[in-house]
């Protein structure tokens, strides 16, 4: 089954069952899909749904930090109901020291040797490991990795 049937599928299950978390949460990502295809004009593949579901996982992060910060848990915690929902449309993510032996393989492929190769890592990184690992994660592990800590 395909990522936008299987959407499809849960926001049917969602309506019937009348989980207001999933079904607003659904709607916001078909919402976001809809306008990725009109900005396209074109069927999204697999890969830019995947895409579309990654910066809607970005945001919720992002939205909780900001809600921590604010002191309004109340809104952290239902951004993180709708965070864990979203992460179940993608593949499994990968864990830090995958992300790490990732890196390290990526490192030796392409020959970088210092800082300064942070750019051409993080080229060939994040198209790996595209849906399965958070971009700022990476960057950090990239960082540590070139830099010799």
């Amino acid at each position: 089954m395909s990522l936008l049937n299987d959407i499809d599928h849960c926001f049917k299950t969602a309506l019937k069952n009348q989980n207001r978390l999933e079904l607003s949460t659904l709607r916001l990502l078909k919402t976001a899909l809809k306008n990725r295809e009109v900005q396209e004009r074109r069927m999204l593949t697999e890969a830019e749904v995947v895409g579309v579901i990654t910066g809607q996982v970005k945001q919720r992060r992002d939205s909780i930090e900001e809600f921590k910060r604010a002191g309004r848990n109340d809104l952290a915690q239902q951004e993180e109901e709708e965070l864990r929902f979203l992460l179940s449309f993608l593949p499994q993510q990968l864990s830090t020291a995958e992300i790490r032996r990732e890196l390290k393989q990526i490192i030796s492929e392409i020959q970088a040797v210092g800082p300064g190769d942070l750019g051409r890592l993080m080229k060939t990184a994040m198209p790996r490991m595209a849906g399965r690992a958070d971009g700022k994660t990476i960057n950090v592990l990239a960082k540590e990795l070139l830099s010799g800590q």
